[in-house]
Parts: structure tokens; sequence; C-alpha cells
């Protein structure tokens, strides 16, 4: 265990249905795998011990003894092994046989948890030979006769597991059918305080279940704000008329982190996170916590190793999904949240035109791009859509030709404005000398600029559009009431690392077009791809960008990457560290970034994030399309004055 990160796991068994002996001995070498696999919580199938598919050998009272015989031995032979695990088995309470998951660490037996939602439907009988947990009444202990000293064992479906040291590690159990049904008890569990909830599962295969299997725990775990561990029945099981498959899955928080090919073994391990959990659950105010008083057993389970490390793929541009097909899907929802909220605010306004400051960059392209597509929706003539640039001090022939041809190619309207004179007479009269290039001759561009924008939407009456991203608003990277300023944000959301996928998704539409305008269109967003992030607000160096952004502030693929565990998901600088050196590898020969490095940017962001907090205090309306915003009307309120030395300190130990 390491920052809250703990290893569980899955395995499907190779079962001889009713040789209860051989499959104890399958199930002792997996945990003796797990154990050198550092894997703290394994889940086995369900009645693993005797077969799910033993049938009215269920009555069988050999059958009942030798499961029992099989768990003390399970339980006493994996006493060397710190890992928890639960396996499945019929177990004979009063005078019922209950289909049970057996709870057991260290050599003991801490808990066992009867199945509640018995099948009897279809290929299932199990009401042929199992009672439901619900005739039970009250906590019950369960002594197991074959060994007198496993007694007062809780016996219930209200029980949890919970680490004795790092609460936060809560364990509650269903099984199979319990998750199939509309009133789980994982709901009862989750809201009682279980984080991790196991399912010990026999579930058939047919045609079209595993997509359905899978959504199921997957939407359970987001339901629930919970990790959801299901184990599978492997094809051992298979016997008559039923297949078996091992199709084991581990999810949290609505994401599938791993599943098992079927037809396989079905082991299956990777690392749930404690801190995303709890989180989410403080962050979901509709989550309440219920009054039901559950059994907590306590174990000594989890110890902080300093050495471990993930399994689990951190991606180093969280706000990007990594597969070519999800980022292309998401990037056309985007760019259809970004116009169509745009359209409801021309049309809720009367505005027929609308006006962007075109400089040849990602994000003013990306805003440009965004209007074009709502002037479509409402039927409006492009030429509407004023494209205006502004070359002034700083501005290169690249960034000003792709801005003049993106606007002519896209036949919109288009306005050129050379600021230059304006500025220099704003030096006058302020009396700053033109060839002091401090912040006071950046700024004044950036000012002069939104002056121009806002006039000529007044000439035209319409709205002047931001296009100011989400990465330059955390870092407060932007004028303030300049470039800052708007009537309405298309790209406030929108993180520098998506910007440009967004771009590029368009490049490859137009392409893909068909007609004489749309290759070039394509061409000109290519190269506004290539070109070096910057404000241009500093005179070139032989014709070529000056100012790179982030040479200045930092990497954006670091600082998004910052901004998503910082913002999402509130967490320390420590553990936010040791994800950035997951991710970008920075113990490898060739990484991008040291450790050194990481903490130096680290420490940057969070001294400009604090320190620019009035800026975004007084935002102008802007479209909200993913889970991290710093609007103050939306996920983000925060203190202006609000001081960052302590999360500076802790990062100063780690230095």
């Amino acid at each position: 265990m390491k920052h809250g990160f703990v290893r569980v796991g899955c395995y499907s068994p190779e079962v001889t249905v009713a040789d209860c002996k051989k499959n104890a001995d399958a199930i002792i070498e997996a945990v003796k795998f797990a154990s050198e696999k550092e894997i703290s919580l394994l889940v086995f199938p369900e009645l693993c011990i005797t077969g799910y598919t033993c049938s009215d050998l269920f009555l069988q009272k050999p059958l009942l003894n030798s499961a029992v015989a099989a768990l003390i031995d399970i339980a006493q032979r994996t006493a060397p092994y710190s890992v928890l695990f639960a396996v499945g088995l019929p177990m004979v309470y009063s005078s019922s046989v209950f289909n049970c998951a057996a709870w057991i660490h260290r050599g003991r037996v801490l808990a066992f948890i009867p199945k509640t939602h018995i099948p009897n439907y279809g290929e299932f009988y199990e009401a042929r030979h199992f009672t439901s947990a619900r005739v039970l009444e009250g906590r019950c202990d369960l002594r197991i006769d074959l060994a007198p000293n496993y007694t007062d064992i809780p016996f219930g479906t209200d029980i949890i597991i919970q680490d004795r040291v790092r609460r936060s590690f809560t364990l509650a159990t269903e099984i199979c059918e319990d998750l199939w049904v509309s009133q789980n008890p994982s709901i009862l569990h989750a809201q009682a305080g279980a984080a991790v909830i196991a399912n010990l599962s026999a579930s058939n295969e047919v045609v079209g279940k595993k997509e359905y299997r899978s959504l199921l725990v997957q939407s359970q775990s987001g339901r629930l704000a919970c990790a959801y561990l299901y184990a599978d029945a492997g094809p051992g099981e298979s016997t008559t008329d039923l297949i078996f498959a091992s199709h084991n899955i581990i999810a949290e928080n609505g994401k599938i982190l791993t599943e098992s090919e079927r037809f396989r073994d079905g082991f299956i391990y990777t690392e749930i996170d404690l801190d995303r959990i709890w989180t989410e659950r403080r962050r979901q105010t509709t989550f309440t916590p219920s009054n039901i008083e559950y059994t907590k057993v306590f174990v000594d389970l989890l110890v902080e190793k300093p050495s471990f490390t993930l399994t689990r793929h951190v991606s180093t541009a969280p706000f990007v999904p990594a597969e070519d097909s999800e980022r292309e899907s998401r990037c056309e929802e985007i760019m259809k949240m970004q116009s169509h909220a745009l359209a409801k605010r021309l049309k809720h306004t009367g505005c027929k035109t609308a006006v962007v400051g075109l400089s040849g960059g990602l994000d003013s392209t990306l805003a440009l791009l965004v209007a074009y597509d709502a002037f479509s929706i409402l039927g409006l003539s492009h030429d509407g859509l004023y494209a205006v640039t502004m070359p002034c001090f700083g501005t290169t022939d690249r960034t000003y030709n792709n801005a003049v041809k993106l606007a002519r190619s896209l036949k919109t309207g288009f306005k050129e404005i050379n600021i230059e004179k304006s500025v220099l007479r704003h030096f006058d009269d302020i009396g700053h000398d033109k060839d002091n290039h401090s912040v006071v001759f950046e700024n004044s561009q950036a000012r002069e600029r939104t002056q121009v924008l806002m006039d000529i939407a007044n000439q035209v009456n319409g709205l002047v559009i931001g296009t100011g991203d989400l990465s330059e608003l955390a870092l407060g990277w932007a004028t303030y009431n300049g470039d800052h300023m708007s009537m309405y944000g298309v790209n406030a959301s929108i993180p520098k690392t998506l910007v440009r996928y967004l771009v590029q998704h368009k490049a490859a539409e137009f392409a893909s077009e068909g007609s004489e305008r749309e290759p070039s269109i394509s061409e000109t967003l290519t190269d506004i791809l290539d070109t070096p992030v910057s404000p241009e607000l500093l005179p070139p160096v032989d014709g070529k960008i000056a100012q790179k952004t982030e040479e200045i502030v930092g990497p954006y693929e670091l600082h998004d990457f910052f901004l998503y565990y910082i913002v999402r998901w509130g967490y320390t600088p420590g553990k936010i560290l040791y994800l950035a050196e997951q991710a970008f590898k920075s113990d490898a020969k060739n990484a991008p970034y040291s450790r050194k490095e990481i903490i130096s940017w680290l420490k940057n962001f969070y001294t400009r994030f604090f320190a620019q907090q009035f800026k975004r205090s007084c935002l102008p309306d802007g479209a909200k399309v993913g889970t991290v915003s710093l609007s103050p009307r939306g996920d983000w309120r925060m203190p202006s004055d609000a001081s960052a030395s302590l999360w500076l300190s802790e990062l100063d130990k780690l230095s």
C-alpha cells in the first residue's frame, strides 16, 4: 500500500466439482501467488470450495462436512500470508443451508456472509438447496463444529471488515445474484460505510451476457462511489447445460480498471484508490450515510511500503482519452457541447453576429471553429462571424498568415486592425518607454485588443467570444481585463492538452469533407498545431516567436496533470508527485522530467494557482463541458487571498 492505493485481485481457480480437497489446494496456491504479488485483497468465486454446480449434492452431509474441513485447511495453511481473501462454500446454520462467502486472514476465519437473493428461474434452482439471508434476525455468530477453536464467527450480511489503522479501507460483500436485482445489498453496505464491495459470483455464459455483466459492475461502482471486485466461476464449473468462463472484473468509481479475458484462469489484479473513493463521496452531497449498525471486524492488513509501485496505468493526459476511437468520439461530443452552448447564448441575446480575436494560435482557432459551428446550428450566415486579427509588436508572419488564411477559408467576416499606433500612443499617455519590455509593454497590447473587440461587437450588435482555456485560468496566464474578459468563454473548461486534440479533430474532419476549400483549411489548422504556444507580446527574434509560454510557466502536460488531481480529487502534493512520477516514468533513463523538475513545476503551479484566484473570481460565463471547471458559479469557489503555504511546505519536505 502507498498513498491510499491498495492492490486487489480476483481469481477463478480450476474447480473440480464436489472435490473440496482438490479445490482447497488450488485456492491455497492462488493465495501464495497473490502474496508474492503483494496483493492485499483477493476474491474467489461463489461456492468455489465445492463447486457451484453441485446441485442436490448440496444436501449431502459428506459434501457439507468436506467443505468445512477444506475451509479450515485453507485458513491454517494460508496463515503465513498477509492476504485477506474470500472463498465461497455452503454453510449450515440452524436447520438451513446458506450460500456463503467466508473471509480469511492470517489463519482466522473472520466472517461468513450469506447470499440474500436466491435465484430460482431459468437455469437456476438455488432455492431447492439454499435459504436466503433474509431469514436472519439481528447479529448472529457461528461456531464450526469440526474446529473447536473457530467460535463466535460473525454470520450475516451486515458485516464490514476494516483495517485497524487505515480506517479508509472498509469492505463488505454480496454474492452473485445480489448484484443483478433492483435492491442490492451493496447499496446498504455503501451507505453503512463500505468503500470496497466484493462479489463472489458464478455467472454462467450466454450470448450478450458479458457486456451486460460488465455494465452492471461498472455502473454499480459509479452509483455507490466504490471499488467493486467481481470474481466469476471458471470453465471447471461447466457441466451438463451450463458454461462458465472466468469473467472477472475490477471497477472503481464508474470505471473498469481491469477485466479478464474469458475462458482463462481469470487471475487479475490492480490497485484501487481509496482516496479517490472517499473524495468522491465527500464531493457528492447526495451520497448520504445510513444509520444502520453494521458489525465491524478489524484486521491488521495494510502496511505502507515505500517501494510500492503501481501496476495500474496512470495517464500523462488525464483529460484526454487514450484510445483513438474514444478520443475522437469525445472530441466530437465536446465541440457539440461548446457550439450548442454558444448557440443558446446567441439566440437568447438575439445576436446574429459575434466577434473573435484571431491570433493564429490554438485557443483562438478553437474558439473560431466553435463559433463557426454555432452559426451553422442557428442557420446564420458565417459572414456575421467576425474574425479580427490585431497584429502588434510580437506578431510573427507565421501566426498572422495562418489567421488570415483560416478566416478567409472559412468565409467568415474578417477585419485586420494593426494596434501598434494605438499602443504607442497609450505609452505616451502613461509615460512608458516603448523599449522597456516589462509587463506594462505586454499587457497594454492585450487590453487594447480587448477594447477593440468590445467596440466592434457594439458596432455590429454582437458578442465577443472568449478564447482563454482552463489551463490558462488555473495558472492565471491571462491579462486581467484583457484576454481575461469576454461576453462568453467557449474554452473556459477546456485544458490546453485537450485544445490540441479538438483542433486536430476538426482538421481531420475538414480534410475528409471533399470540397476544394476544406484541404486548405486542414493544412492551415495543421500548421497552427505545429506552432509553439505563445502570447506573442514581445518582439520576434529573427522573425520567429521569442516568447514561448511553456518556457515561462512550465509544460502544459504537467500543469494539466496537476490541475486534474488538485481540483477534481483534492489529492495531497505528495500523492500528486507520486502519480506524476508513475505517469511520466521519472526514474527511467530518458524520462521527460526528473523528480526535481516535477517538484519545481508543482511548486510553480500551486504558487500561481493561489495567487491568481482573483482573476477566476470574476470570470465571464462559459460552457462547462468536463468534470473540472474553475468558474466561481460552478465547481470552484475559493477565497482570492488564501495562502498556499500548507501545500508548499509539504513539497519542501519532499524536495
